[in-house]
């Protein structure tokens, strides 16, 4: 099956007053069509950047290379045009805050006939007609009354589900949701993920969650990208990876967790490194509990051990030892 998006060694750096900022530094992953994939990481590890940049939101200031395709769509360097066909077309993405993401001045309705019309030839009532129904798909009650509103007048939970219904306004082939249940609670949080798991089955809509949450992950996706300092250190099928991790950061991150029958966290030491110097070698290396004198020499790319694919000198041989 051919994948809905393929990137390949994608790498984002930034001119700063300070120097190059290596934001993302060779990452590359293909999402299969009807797919979910969760990727995570600590704040700073690349995992927006990565995603800004295949959809060309990035600022100018931006090098990126490398490549990212949909439909065979080549993104990376693409015309300012073929992106504006692109985007909301075949990829569209889910913002992390949807209030500053959607127009205050603009009725929400007004602001989907505006995403219909600019990839199809539809008329305004028809349009208006279809956003409706967009709304109803979503979930939202009252929906022809609701698209007469503004932003403002939603909860938060409502504005994120406006926001799913203008992302899916096209049809798009690929989904990209940048930490959709970030400060939402529990329970709207879990309608949220059950209307994006029901695009997912009812559309065949490929889509990509970065998150923090390694609970959505959980429940939602199918695999898992673990990243760190612009890098995916560990990736695989969800539950696999998660049960029986092989990356000491992937570890970390699940030993830090609160679980049932834990009586203390424990917390990875240290702080993740400076992009504008990376370390040498594997960039893990001064927060790991198993790292040795090679570990500074060699950085790792992702190889089969165990149940995921792992960027880790040593792991074989601490799969051995567990």
């Amino acid at each position: 099956m051919s994948a809905a998006l393929s990137i390949t060694d994608l790498r984002v750096t930034f001119k700063t007053l300070l120097g190059e900022v290596q934001a993302v530094r060779g990452v590359s992953l293909d999402v299969q069509p009807g797919e979910v994939v969760g990727v995570v990481g600590e704040s700073g590890s690349g995992k927006s950047v990565s995603f800004l940049a295949v959809m060309g939101l990035l600022p100018k200031s931006a090098k990126i290379t490398g490549s990212a395709k949909v439909n065979d769509i080549e993104l990376i360097g693409a015309s300012p045009k073929v992106l504006r066909k692109a985007r909301g077309g075949s990829i569209a993405m889910i913002f992390q805050d949807p209030l500053s993401a959607l127009n205050p001045v603009h009725r929400v309705g007004a602001q989907i006939v505006e995403m219909l019309q600019a990839h199809q030839s539809i008329g305004k009532d028809e349009a208006m007609t279809r956003a409706v129904e967009l709304l109803d798909i979503v979930g939202i009650p009252q929906p022809k009354q609701r698209a007469r509103q503004y932003a403002h007048e939603f909860s938060g939970g409502m504005r994120q589900r406006v926001m799913i219904a203008m992302a899916i306004a096209n049809d798009p082939k690929v989904l990209i949701a940048d930490e959709p249940t970030t400060a939402l609670d529990v329970t709207v949080q879990a309608q949220i993920l059950e209307v994006m798991e029901r695009i997912r089955r009812d559309l065949g809509t490929a889509v990509v969650l970065i998150t923090h949450d390694l609970g959505v992950v959980a429940r939602i996706a199918d695999r898992v990208q673990v990243m760190y300092a612009g890098r995916p250190v560990e990736r695989g099928l969800v539950l696999p990876v998660f049960e029986h991790p092989s990356h000491p950061y992937t570890q970390g991150l699940l030993a830090s967790l609160p679980g049932a029958g834990r009586e203390r966290l424990q917390p990875i030491p240290g702080a993740p490194p400076n992009m504008l110097q990376p370390p040498s070698g594997c960039a893990f290396r001064a927060r790991c509990p198993h790292a040795i004198a090679a570990c500074a020499e060699i950085m790792p790319d992702l190889m089969q051990v165990g149940v995921s694919e792992t960027a880790c000198i040593r792991a074989e041989e601490l799969e051995l030892q567990r």
